[in-house]
């Protein structure tokens, strides 16, 4: 291969295309790959079982749309837990006639628990406490039914329940489908008997905000033989399931025993930052039984995740195979006589093993001391070889240009590289946004904004580089290989394992130029060799993390909230990611001189105006990539008023319009109301808290019929009534606190939701309150039809106002504002369709609207419909 500098950049380009356009196709492939999906519960080869997907399917099938959507306190939730019974009792039938037949040591137990309890959840930023009545669980232990077998025990856990308004297909009925092929293909095998207990958690409330593990695991007696769990999840129906959270080397390490592993310490470091507003059962089995674990996901297409459209026939062929096969492998081992579970007794952490798949099965783990270890010889021996192959680009000069002067020059090259590469895409999402008014124009595609910010950002690395003068090649690639090694070393030594990807990118830099005199000779010149081979690790490595970023995050920007810089957030990753993917950019552009560069410059320029032209024309959403709108039809037992609320959660144009033609359509009014402010006391939104906080809400006053009357205050009184009890302690002078019991009745009601300020000093749902005086948000969740729950607490009774009455002070009855709400158990469309006629006005509405939506959009949008009951009492 010639040294490119004689055939100039077009050929060159050409003859690197391979490794800069099948690097990122290979990496596709390979991101994309799924096994063959099996329909046999036996292998016909070894007639042993195998996992079905034809069965994983049925299961969540009867789920999703035989049951239906089975949010927590719905009839419907009440029908999968019975199922649930059911097929668990199933499975210990098939365990008992198996052992009865064969004597094999295997014994399986059933478990439905049923509890109340109380926690804090705090999440994005904000304080709540949830309560719940009378909620269940269905476990199941298989153990080879001795003391030892059951002593040290893993946990696997799915979630029964489905979200607003979702019938829940993936989330979270394609893991229960495939914990109980794994239970059959388990106890089918013969000889098979685990040599450490495998407790199966089918919780019924994640989706209320984790309740269901957190009965489990402060409730449930065989919950303290749990030494290491594997959580379950799905936020999307396509692709390979993702190992995304793992707190131990010994979890890590069973987990690469698998046979199609896809995980890596860059998902692990980007959930645990927090950026992705999501959590899962995982957070209650670490807080409360403090065991170490994994948490897997499907996360494909998550533009269906919480959605109407989490179907069956959603679900990419090959993504149950996959997971199931994985999660099989999993329990196996850890229920092995070679499982480290019996030695994970020190609970969990926060990770110290870098861990990360790559092309096909390969599967590395180190750990963060041999990454240091490892990075710190890579920057040592990359500054040797920079230092004694370095040649002098100008000996004709009396003192030449001196080699830390040259590496200056890189430095501050690739330095305005990085630069010019972050700074034009985002100068290109503020165009598209705030310029033409075309923000997230991309949406409907993970690998479209790639089309938009991609030459965007090389775009910026050639102007960068013009600006900066003329530097020699190699002194750039020089520099960037000693930024490169420098930065895998100093993110490491702060622990963050996602340093690997700058040691994946540094490492080819450092042996190709090693090589480079075998190609040209001398260290003058940068051979084309030295750029191909350079390229391919980073290529491969870099497109891996960058399809598996953009497949999460640009879905999730049409859940971050309308004032979030959607498009700035979506170029940034993209830019910095492509800057991985392809270093070599920055030394190249330098190659051919100061002219050809320009030349370039200008022609990337006219591109890139074409690709704003044609992203300018795009639209935002279509049937498959749906824009997420909430609605509330609210109804206020205290002021008599109706009104129905709309939001959404992005900043996409054409939102206002929409509300527009809602008011004209359904509202009472003629002209569109100014935005809502969204705060702690817009208590409307408040059950949906604390995620209703990224909304941006609009309130149209309802026309209500002269002859109605509220059921929610005569047939079934939404309450919130108190009882004062006396102090107890006297210490404390009259007057000065406030003991009571409140109680909610909410009958025909889910999702309760009570807000109110107050200085609490002691009460019931935790021994933790604030120590001041602040806003309080306690979210309900109970079974299907427990529609009464109560908390005691002791509040600081604050001075009275001048003017205020003294009496009352003294008495201690300083009355709380209490603000409340609910969801109609039967008013939630589509949830509720079939009993349509029990849900009144809201349901009556939300027909109506549903179907006009459906028409006005050409079925663009996805519509979260709940029919509301609020009020504000003083207790």
């Amino acid at each position: 291969m010639p040294s490119g500098n004689r055939w100039g950049p077009w050929r060159s380009l050409l003859v690197l295309s391979p490794v800069l356009i099948g690097g990122p196709l290979y990496a596709y492939q390979q991101h994309f790959k799924l096994p063959q999906p099996l329909s046999a519960l036996t292998n016909p080869e070894t007639n042993l079982p195998q996992i079905s997907e034809e069965r994983i399917l049925g299961i969540s099938k009867h789920l999703s749309e035989g049951i239906g959507y089975r949010t927590v306190g719905t009839y419907e939730h009440s029908l999968a837990d019975k199922w649930m019974v059911q097929a668990a009792e199933q499975v210990q039938q098939n365990c008992e006639r198996i052992v009865r037949r064969t004597g094999r040591k295997l014994v399986c137990e059933v478990w439905r628990q049923e509890g109340s309890g109380n926690h804090r959840f705090d999440m994005m930023g904000k304080r709540l406490y949830k309560t719940y009545v009378n909620l269940t669980n269905i476990v199941v232990r298989i153990s080879d039914g001795t003391p030892e077998g059951k002593e040290h025990a893993v946990l696997i856990n799915s979630h029964l329940d489905s979200t607003l308004p979702s019938p829940g297909a993936a989330d979270d009925a394609l893991p229960v489908g495939i914990m109980l092929d794994c239970m059959r293909v388990l106890i089918e095998t013969p000889d098979w008997s685990p040599t450490h207990a495998i407790i199966f958690l089918f919780n019924h409330a994640e989706e209320s905000l984790q309740d269901g593990s957190h009965l489990f695991s402060t409730q449930h007696p065989i919950a303290p033989t749990v030494r290491a769990m594997v959580n379950l999840e799905a936020a999307g129906t396509t692709g390979r399931e993702i190992l995304f959270q793992a707190t131990s080397e010994q979890m890590i390490e069973a987990y690469s025993r698998v046979p199609r592993p896809y995980g890596t310490i860059f998902a692990n470091d980007i959930f645990s930052s927090g950026i992705i507003l999501s959590d899962t059962d995982f957070r209650q089995f670490e807080t409360y039984l403090n065991v170490t674990g994994l948490d897997m996901a499907v996360v494909g297409n998550s533009y269906l995740y919480h959605m109407r459209k989490d179907l069956v026939e959603n679900i990419e062929p090959g993504t149950p195979q996959h997971m199931g096969e994985n999660t099989l492998a999993l329990i196996r081992y850890l229920s092995s006589s070679e499982s480290p579970v019996a030695n994970l007794t020190e609970g969990y952490s926060r990770p110290s093993t870098v861990f990360y798949a790559h092309v096909g099965p390969t599967f590395f783990i180190y750990s963060f001391t041999t990454a240091k270890i490892m990075y710190t010889a890579l920057l040592v021996a990359s500054f040797a070889l920079v230092r004694l192959t370095f040649v002098d680009p100008a000996p004709a000069l009396k003192s030449g240009h001196g080699f830390w002067r040259e590496q200056g020059k890189g430095v501050i090259a690739v330095t305005a590289g990085i630069a010019g590469t972050l700074l034009v895409p985002n100068v290109v999402a503020v165009v598209m946004r705030s310029v033409l008014n075309k923000g997230m124009s991309w949406f409907k595609s993970p690998l479209a904004p790639i089309g938009l910010y991609g030459p965007a950002a090389l775009l910026g690395a050639m102007i960068s580089q013009y600006f900066v003068g003329e530097v020699h090649e190699q002194s750039v690639f020089t520099a960037l290989l000693l930024i490169q090694a420098f930065f895998a070393l100093a993110v490491q030594l702060v622990n963050i394992g996602s340093a690997a990807i700058f040691f994946l990118t540094a490492l080819p830099l450092f042996v190709v130029l090693a090589l480079n005199p075998l190609f040209v000779g001398s260290n003058q010149r940068i051979s084309l060799w030295t750029y191909g081979l350079g390229q391919i690790l980073p290529s491969l490595s870099g497109s891996l993390l960058l399809l598996g970023v953009v497949e999460v995050f640009v879905p999730l920007t049409g859940r971050i909230g309308a004032d979030a810089p959607a498009d700035n957030i979506v170029a940034t990753i993209i830019s910095g990611l492509g800057a991985i993917s392809f270093p070599l950019v920055l030394p190249f552009a330098h190659k051919f001189g100061h002219r050809r560069l320009l030349r370039g410059i200008v022609f990337l320029s006219v591109i890139m105006v074409v690709l704003i032209g044609v992203f300018a024309s795009m639209e935002p959403f279509d049937a498959m990539h749906q824009k997420r709108l909430f609605f509330l039809h609210m109804e206020n037992i205290t002021t008599h008023e109706q009104h129905l609320h709309i939001a959404t959660a992005d900043g996409a144009p054409g939102f206002e319009k929409l509300v527009e033609d809602i008011v004209h359509e359904f509202g009472a009014i003629e002209h569109v109301p100014p935005p809502v402010v969204m705060d702690e006391y817009n208590s409307d939104w408040d059950s949906l808290y604390p995620f209703s906080n990224f909304l941006s809400p609009y309130k149209i006053p309802l026309s209500i019929h002269p002859d109605y009357i509220s059921p929610w205050t005569s047939e079934r009184p939404f309450t919130v009534t108190s009882v004062d009890h006396p102090i107890t302690n006297d210490l404390l002078p009259p007057g000065t606190t406030r003991n009571l019991t409140i109680t909610v009745s909410h009958p025909d009601l889910i999702w309760t939701v009570i807000a109110f300020d107050a200085h609490v000093l002691q009460w019931s749902l935790d021994d933790n309150p604030p120590d001041e005086h602040a806003r309080h948000h306690i979210k309900e969740g109970s079974f299907y039809g427990h529609d009464t729950y109560s908390f005691d607490l002791v509040i600081k009774v604050p001075p009275p106002p001048p003017g205020g009455d003294v009496e009352a002070q003294d008495a201690g009855r300083v009355g709380i504002r209490v603000n409340f709400v609910g969801l109609q158990e039967r008013g939630v469309w589509p949830a509720k369709k079939a009993v349509k006629a029990y849900g009144g006005v809201a349901m009556e509405l939300f027909e109506e609207l549903d179907g006009w939506l459906e028409e006005k959009t050409q079925g663009k949008v996805d519509a979260l419909l709940m029919g509301c009951v609020g009020g504000v009492t003083v207790v």
